[in-house]
């Protein structure tokens, strides 16, 4: 009998209508249904999490969408979606600012569909320029494509001897350069070491820093699942660091830095292998190094690691504008902005930074 009625329930609730739900950061009910969700997700990804709604709303002042497909009470699919309207870069609509990865996580391509066709309906009453899915697989083979970023993704070993025989010979060269050279790794409470390290890597390479309290904010949303490590010499003096994510049994190192003398010292590369080291004792199965444009130094780093290119799909709903915007710094037109930017006061570069690199995500 009970067998019969649970039959009966899941038939009602399988031919129950979807309906498009906006989430709100002060639920927690829903707040907690929609990272359930993304945990169990094949399709979703850390960046799916619903604590960005919080962030970018809370740093950046950015109006978000986060959208969710539930049917009888069951999330089915989630899209976050935030607005970046900027006189120098435009007015888009992208999921999700600040992220490698975005766009739809679904469970049913009916859930899918209809929360790209809200962020149509969204995008179009915004006025905005552009709608930007940030894509691991590609949708919409009919849409402009940014094909500029690739992927860099692979297994961690179960052994830590088998993850090290696995970098190259020359790379792996440079990691035990760095063993040799009396270098040990730290994980930090706090982000001062980061912070510091991170905001003088950025102003070298000519780009603004996003402000300390974005950081803060990360640690503070995300918990355990966002942690420094930096690397620091024999005198105990700082020289590399990185922020990473964890998500499930995966580690994404994402915002990193070094200081002048790191790069004698192999600290940069001794560091990735600190994070993969300590990633493969906790048990975590994939490495997931980010994203890189194409013919650049962070490319050809990764490749020399091991880890091979996958495409990413960027595409593009164009509303305003005929082609996908190069707000990068691979872009010509920023090239004197950047030259600038190197010489201008560290003080300065990061009290002014964040009004700019706001409207960049």
């Amino acid at each position: 009998m009970d067998t019969t009625i649970e039959q009966m329930a899941r038939l009602v609730a399988a031919s129950a209508p979807l309906a498009v739900r906006t989430l709100s950061a002060g639920d927690r009910d829903a707040v907690a249904g929609w990272d359930a969700f993304v945990d169990t997700c094949p399709a979703a990804t850390f960046f799916h999490k619903a604590g960005w709604q919080r962030i970018l709303g809370e740093v950046f002042d950015h109006r978000t969408h986060f959208l969710y497909a539930e049917r009888a009470g069951v999330i089915e699919g989630v899209l976050p979606l935030a607005q970046v309207k900027s006189v120098l870069f435009g007015n888009t609509l992208v999921s999700l600012p600040f992220a490698v990865y975005g766009g739809v996580a679904a469970s049913s391509s009916e859930a899918g569909e209809v929360l790209e066709r809200e962020a149509q309906l969204i995008a179009e009453r915004l006025g905005v320029d552009h709608l930007e899915l940030r894509n691991v697989s590609q949708r919409h083979p009919e849409w402009p494509l940014q094909d500029l970023y690739v992927r860099f993704r692979k297994e961690i070993a179960p052994e830590v001897e088998a993850n090290m025989l696995a970098i190259p010979r020359k790379q792996r060269a440079m990691v035990r350069k760095g063993i040799k050279n009396g270098l040990c790794s730290e994980l930090d409470d706090d982000l001062r070491r980061f912070f510091a390290l991170y905001a003088d890597n950025v102003h070298r390479h000519g780009t603004p820093a996003l402000p300390r309290r974005y950081f803060a904010a990360l640690q503070r949303v995300f918990g355990s699942d966002c942690q420094a490590l930096t690397v620091v010499d024999g005198s105990g003096r700082s020289q590399s660091t990185v922020l990473s994510f964890y998500f499930r049994d995966e580690v994404l190192p994402y915002y990193a830095g070094d200081a002048l003398s790191a790069r004698e010292l192999a600290a940069n590369d001794f560091k990735y292998w600190e994070l993969m080291r300590r990633s493969c004792e906790r048990g975590l199965r994939f490495f997931d190094y980010g994203r890189s444009k194409q013919g650049t130094g962070s490319y050809s780093f990764k490749k020399n690691w091991g880890f091979e290119p996958q495409p990413l799909f960027y595409e593009h709903r164009l509303y305003r504008r005929d082609s996908i915007p190069q707000n990068n710094p691979s872009n010509a037109r920023y090239r004197l902005l950047i030259e600038t930017w190197k010489r201008m006061p560290i003080g300065l570069a990061n009290w002014l930074g964040p009004f700019i690199v706001r409207n960049l995500g």
